[in-house]
Parts: structure tokens; C-alpha cells; sequence
């Protein structure tokens, strides 16, 4: 199969001559693709030259430093987007013996990642000091231990099947310096991929000075608690699914408030700790809250759209009890949605156009969507839902009230937070219309062609959220409007 070997590069103008002699003397059938980060001892310069002497040999060069695991992700890209369905990667500096590599070639016949182990025999670290040692020892405990990879998880030579591991799985590592490696074994490891070890020794690095600093090992600690957080806290975050295509996604939808950014930010510090306590709370408040109203609300088997669906957390538990349609503006929550419930289908559109024909749907719900719009924006958005449901459809809403403890829970946080100098900490698009009392309520459904049935504020979900439920009023008591068909201006967010 079609083979390519990275390795990245970062002032190693000492080792890559003799490394790729050593390399080509294996005459095994594969590219080699050095990435280097514009080394200023010349190593980018030497390998042109060793490339213009080799076919197989070809050099990419980035502009700067970027981070270890940056380079791999950028080979992985690369070997991709020119059809290998092997790769392997090592390092420059002699610690990875090329005569390793056809040990991994042929465990790769029967498994999708292969790592070499300095940990298989008992003197895997010949002449490295004694905190090097230390750093390595403490790195494949920790991983073992907190990630339950028995497996060498921080080591960088390793075979990935490319023909069996899909290029999106590797768009789920945040990392971009050495805790790449255990992100992205843990991810694969997660995901049921099957993985084997082949024994290696290491021996201390022959050229230059290692690239390991303290800031970079206590990055990688940071990386190692915010991985076992999230597969913990959310770990539908790690799930590989198969994002949309471009037939699935519509770019007329229109994002005044910018959504799909919101849900491809990468978390960290307050924002991280924001999601864990909201992951807690849609899987032990709202989550049983939503499913109390729905069984409550819909017979089984009904077609109900999730307008507004995110990432879908809540949803779980309630798909095998209603046909879900989930639908959001951003792209980013709909690949998180695959995620937690899988390879559904889902639909990308606004609320403002729901893209499904009139009176198709038994009822639509949401939570945490309303209050993101102006009133009137409001009213048209209701009179879509109408369009869309039975005469006899209903919709249920999760509207937070201006007095919510979660309302009050925000406030105060921010308060908090810009007494200490982070001011300005935004943790979701604005919330301009909180519900003010029932009639506010009442009188936005009406407009919008829906009677009120239910209103709930209580201990279910601990004070937090007004639950409605509304029916679609007759078309005797109120006259068919024609439904919003242009954009919402973005005057209207500002």
C-alpha cells in the first residue's frame, strides 16, 4: 500500500543526512516527508538538497515553530490529501531506530495504529539522565492511570491505517505540542480502534539539545486533566462521526450571532469549567426535565423537530421515544450532535426557515433558544413553527426567566470576574429577551398563532427554566399570516 514516513524537524542539520541514508538503505517501498519549522542551523536548506538527490524524499517547509503535534497534524493532513494509506512517524534525532519501521509495516497488516513501547523491556532508556527518566516514567503512568491506555501513549513513532482511520477522526485533537500524542491515541483508543505495541530502546539523543521545556510539560498536564474532564464531563466530544457534507449544508443560512463559532472554539480555563457545570446540568436537570414534557406532550413515534438542537446532549433518551428532526444555523453543533447520537440524519437551516414543507411535523421543541431574539423576531419565529406543524401540532420551550437561578448564576459569575480583571467574559451569545412574566409569554404565542396550555416555573429543574406548552390555534380563530421568507437584518442583533 501506498506509504508515507514524516518527520518533523526543528534544527536537526546534524542528524537528517546520515538519518536519511540510514532511511533509503531499508529499500522499503515508501515517500519520506520531512516538515521542518524553519530552522535557523540550515536544516531546511540541506534537505532541498538531500530531496533534489532523492524522488522519494520531498520537504515541507512552515514559517516558524509551531509545536511538535502541529507538525504531525500537518503531515497527517498531507499524507491524506495525496491518497497514502500508510503512515508512519519518528523523530529526527536518532532516539527512533529506522530499523524499527518494518516491525511496524507488518503488525500494521492487522491493526489500525501500531506504537513502539519503551516500557515492553526493561532497559528501554539506555543513557538518558535521570530526570528525562523521571519525566517519561511520570508521562506513561499518568496516561495509564488517568486515561486507561495500557498503552505507551507520549511516544511519536507509531503506523496510522489512513485506509481505515477516517481524516475527521484526527480533527477532534486540540493539542499542538507534545501532548498530541496521548490526545490523539486516546481518541483512537476511545473510538474502539485496535492498537498494538512493538518493543523499542531509546537511546539519549545523539545531536542538539532536547525540545522538552517545563512549560511544555506542564502544558502537557493541562491537556491530560482537560482530556479526562472531558471524557468524563462530555465525552460524546471524543466520538468519531462523520461530519456533514456539502450537500448537507446550505450556505444561504444566515449566523448574526455567529453560533458556528461558538461551537468550534476550543474551551479553556472559566469557558472549560462553564461547559463541565452545564454538561452536569443538562444531564441531571434539564435532560429528565425535557423528557418529562415530551412523554408528557407527543405519543410515541411522533415527528417532533429540535429547533436549535446544539450538540444534543439532551436528546439522548428521547430518540427512541419521538422521530427527532434536529436542526441549528451552525454546521460545528450539527457535527457535535453526530457525535453524541451518531450518524443521523440532521438538517442545517435557520428557525426563521425551517427547511421542511408545511404541516409536516407533529410539534417542535427547544431550550435555550428564545431568549437570543428580539420579540418580534420572536413572533415571526413562531409563526414558522406554525407552517410547519399539524393542525393539531404543539411546541414545547425551555425559555429562561429574567428571576432564573441560572440567570442569576451568570450574572453573578461575570460580576465575579470582572472584579479580577477578566472583564467582558461572554459565555454564549447574548440573552436579550428573558421571559418577563406569563402575559409577556402569552402574548408572543398568540401573535405567532399558538394558545398557551402549559406554564411551569418550579423545583423539577430547580428553579431555572419556564416550561411552556402551546397548540396551534385553529384557523377560524386566527388569520393565516404569511410566514418570514427574508433575513433578519443584522441591525436587529446590534
Amino acid at each position: 500500500m501506498k506509504t508515507l514516513l514524516i518527520i518533523p524537524t526543528y534544527n536537526e542539520s546534524g542528524n537528517v543526512a546520515k538519518l536519511c541514508q540510514e532511511l533509503l538503505a531499508l529499500n522499503m517501498p515508501m515517500d519520506i516527508l520531512f516538515i521542518d519549522d524553519n530552522s535557523p542551523d540550515g536544516t531546511g536548506a540541506l534537505l532541498e538538497k538531500i530531496a533534489s538527490e532523492h524522488p522519494q524524499v520531498q520537504v515541507l517547509h512552515r514559517t516558524g515553530k509551531l509545536g511538535l503535534g502541529s507538525a504531525h497534524q500537518t503531515g497527517i493532513d498531507w499524507a491524506y490529501d495525496h491518497g497514502y494509506q500508510i503512515l508512519l512517524s519518528m523523530d529526527a534525532d536518532f532516539t527512533h531506530p529506522p530499523h524499527v519501521l518494518p516491525q511496524l509495516i507488518e503488525l500494521g497488516r492487522t491493526s489500525d495504529v501500531v506504537v513502539t513501547s519503551r516500557f515492553l523491556h526493561e532497559d528501554g532508556l539506555p543513557g538518558w539522565n535521570l530526570m528525562r527518566r523521571f519525566l517519561t516514567h511520570t508521562g506513561h503512568l499518568l496516561t495509564n492511570f488517568c486515561l486507561g491506555m495500557p498503552y505507551d501513549a507520549t511516544g511519536a513513532m507509531r503506523l496510522y491505517r489512513l485506509d481505515k482511520i477516517p481524516r475527521h477522526a484526527f480533527k477532534l485533537i486540540d493539542a499542538k505540542g507534545y501532548s498530541f500524542f496521548f490526545e490523539s491515541l486516546h481518541v483512537l483508543f476511545f473510538n474502539g480502534f485496535t492498537i498494538r505495541e512493538v518493543p523499542i530502546q531509546l537511546p539519549a539523543r545523539v545531536y542538539g539539545s532536547s525540545k522538552m521545556t517545563i512549560r511544555e510539560v506542564l502544558r502537557s498536564v493541562k491537556m491530560l486533566v482537560h482530556t479526562l474532564s472531558t471524557r468524563a464531563l462530555s465525552p460524546a466530544k471524543l466520538r468519531i462521526a462523520t461530519p456533514l457534507s456539502e450537500n448537507e449544508i446550505d450556505p444561504s443560512n444566515y449566523d448574526p450571532q455567529n453560533w458556528d463559532t461558538y461551537w468550534s472554539v476550543t474551551k479553556s480555563g472559566w469557558h472549560f469549567a462553564y461547559d463541565a457545570v452545564a454538561a452536569l446540568y443538562r444531564k441531571y436537570l434539564i435532560g429528565p426535565s425535557l423528557k418529562h414534557m415530551i412523554t408528557k406532550t407527543f405519543k410515541r413515534g411522533e415527528r417532533v423537530l429540535h429547533a436549535g438542537c446544539g450538540g444534543g446532549e439532551v436528546d439522548l433518551g428521547l430518540r427512541d421515544y419521538v422521530d427527532i428532526v434536529p436542526l441549528d444555523i451552525s454546521v460545528n453543533a450539527l457535527n457535535w450532535y453526530r457525535r453524541v447520537h451518531g450518524d443521523c440524519q440532521v438538517l442545517h437551516g435557520s428557525i426563521f426557515h425551517i427547511p421542511l414543507p408545511d404541516k409536516s411535523l407533529d410539534g417542535v421543541y427547544n431550550l435555550g433558544v428564545m431568549e437570543h431574539f428580539t420579540d418580534e423576531e420572536i413572533v415571526s419565529i413562531f409563526k414558522e413553527f406554525r407552517r410547519v406543524a399539524k393542525d393539531d401540532g404543539k411546541i414545547v420551550l425551555f425559555w429562561p426567566p429574567e428571576f432564573g437561578l441560572s440567570v442569576r448564576f451568570i450574572k453573578a459569575l461575570t460580576s465575579v470576574l470582572s472584579l479580577t480583571g477578566k472583564k467582558g467574559v461572554q459565555f454564549h451569545p447574548a440573552e436579550i429577551t428573558r421571559v418577563r412574566s406569563r402575559q409577556h409569554v402569552q402574548d408572543l404565542l398568540s401573535r405567532g398563532g399558538f394558545q398557551l396550555d402549559e406554564y411551569y416555573f418550579g423545583a423539577r429543574d430547580f428553579f431555572t427554566q419556564v416550561m411552556l406548552v402551546a397548540r396551534k390555534k385553529p384557523v377560524d380563530r386566527v388569520a393565516e399570516e404569511r410566514p418570514c421568507t427574508e433575513p433578519v437584518a443584522l441591525e436587529a442583533y446590534q
